[in-house]
């Protein structure tokens, strides 16, 4: 599986090092939270988003390759799922996300295919 998915795109507008904790995120039909700790490692940027209410607090994990754009200005986050998507991925798991490959790879390929 290609590492793509776990880097920003050139054109997202996102600077490495930039803070993004507190951002809001937005899927291509509406807002799906906030984000609550995200990593700029090469092959292994991610964004975790707090869902809040919208799924009971759900935490999710967005592969970096998962963002269409960073607006720094706005503080916002715009991702390539529709909140279904989000709704239907792997749930995170703090324990696994770090140090398990095969965790990565199932949450990795859950985006991989579903990338608008």
């Amino acid at each position: 599986m290609s590492d793509s998915i776990w880097g920003y795109q050139p054109t997202t507008g996102h600077i490495a090092g930039t803070d993004l904790t507190g951002y809001k995120v937005e899927a291509t039909d509406g807002s799906i939270g906030k984000v609550d700790k995200h990593s700029d490692d090469v092959s292994s940027s991610y964004l975790v988003v707090d869902t809040g209410v919208w799924i009971f607090g759900k935490h999710v994990l967005l592969p970096a390759g998962t963002v269409k754009t960073v607006d720094q200005a706005e503080r916002k986050i715009y991702v390539a799922l529709t909140k279904d998507q989000i709704k239907d991925s792997p749930e995170f798991d703090k324990d696994k996300h770090v140090g398990d490959a095969g965790y990565h790879e199932q949450v990795g390929g859950y985006y991989q295919n579903r990338r608008a």
